[in-house]
């Protein structure tokens, strides 16, 4: 009878996605034919160039790993009550540590004005630096989501208040370190220096010979899907994760139940900026290799559409991810390949879910 349960309550909250995207195109296909273009063809340039090839589903893919990793911060955090607004400063800060920790222990060599610079204090292995870099995400994203969440449990504060704070404080925090500290003199981009080759992560297609080399699509895939897997493991099958859940649920009887809801309020944040920080992994070290300003692409404001249309399940998030990374990857050719209809198609088609998905939410708890 429990499994039972849990299939019908999976079953229950899931079917939302699915309607929800159906409406979402439903809706924008009447927005395209008052435009004066045609909805099956739109629509079929967009899901043709997010799935067409090996390079099409590669490049889709690439998109939706940051969004996952932020999806399941908002999701983490959610399920504890709590708002975090805060995804987008806790992966700046995240990836300008990462980067940091590629250049100091990475043997960097900086060439200025035909001199050269040892930028490094040391020079690690592969097997060394790759986890350090890797750990550094974690731990930084995290400290970033810990602020908050302490000043929630100690003081009662809004975390959405002050995550928001955090997110320009973190963005302002890292500009200018880049700019006056780690950013190769001369180089109109506002970026860091590169991180040292042994701080590399590979690519996926050194392992898997269809994906074209040209693709970024790299190990932090494989990661941020494990981590779908971690956190699915963590809410539902600890205690820990439990006690968590229950706190969002309801404080009062928690707390009557023997539960810290402080204690829980900074976990939940810390884990939600540990998973956050995560985007540096395949930002820095898998593609970029080096620290480039206004780099997110603002996927930590996104991981909350992610985590609300993946009715903040790990593996709802990862649908919804993959979803809003094909709008991603569509919508430059709809802007390319149509006579009327942009590229904000694919914010007109976030919105439309967004909507559907918070209209839907009160009928599905019923």
């Amino acid at each position: 009878m429990r499994g039972l349960d849990s299939f019908k309550t999976v079953t229950r909250e899931f079917y939302i996605i699915p309607l929800a995207i159906l409406g979402a195109f439903l809706v924008g296909g009447v927005f395209i034919l008052i435009i004066g273009d045609d909805p099956i063809s739109t629509y079929r340039i967009l899901l043709s160039n997010s799935f067409g090839s090996a390079k099409d589903i590669g490049y889709t893919l690439f998109y939706a790993t940051p969004l996952i990793f932020t999806g399941l911060s908002v999701a983490v955090a959610f399920r504890c009550g709590l708002f975090n607004i805060g995804a987008e400063g806790q992966l700046y800060v995240a990836a300008f540590a990462t980067a940091w920790i590629g250049i100091k222990f990475g043997g960097v060599i900086v060439k200025i004005s035909g001199n050269e610079q040892n930028w490094s204090w040391m020079n690690l292995p592969s097997f060394l630096l790759v986890p350090l870099c890797i750990l550094t995400a974690v731990v930084v994203g995290g400290i970033w989501g810990a602020i908050p969440g302490i000043l929630r449990a100690k003081f009662g504060s809004s975390e959405v208040i002050n995550t928001i704070m955090l997110n320009f404080i973190a963005i302002a925090l890292t500009g200018y370190l880049t700019q006056y500290h780690y950013r190769i003199p001369g180089d109109p981009i506002l970026q860091t220096a590169p991180i040292g080759t042994n701080a590399y992560i590979p690519q996926l297609n050194e392992f898997f010979s269809f994906i074209p080399k040209d693709v970024p699509l790299n190990v932090s895939f494989l990661i941020a899907v494990l981590m779908c897997f971690v956190v699915y493991i963590f809410l539902w099958r600890t205690k820990w994760g439990y006690e968590l859940r229950a706190v969002g649920e309801n404080p009062s009887a928690a707390e009557y139940g023997g539960i810290s809801t402080k204690k829980q309020i900074v976990i939940a944040m810390t884990l939600a900026g540990a998973l956050a920080g995560m985007v540096a992994i395949g930002e820095v070290l898998g593609d970029r290799h080096r620290y480039f300003h206004d780099f997110s692409g603002e996927v930590g404001f996104l991981g909350i559409a992610v985590a609300l249309l993946g009715r903040n399940h790990p593996l709802g998030v990862f649908l919804a991810a993959l979803f809003f990374a094909v709008l991603i990857r569509g919508e430059i050719f709809v802007d390319a390949f149509t006579k009327h209809v942009s590229k904000d198609i694919g914010l007109i088609l976030q919105a439309i879910v967004i909507i559907f998905v918070a209209c839907m939410e009160k009928y599905s708890r019923k």
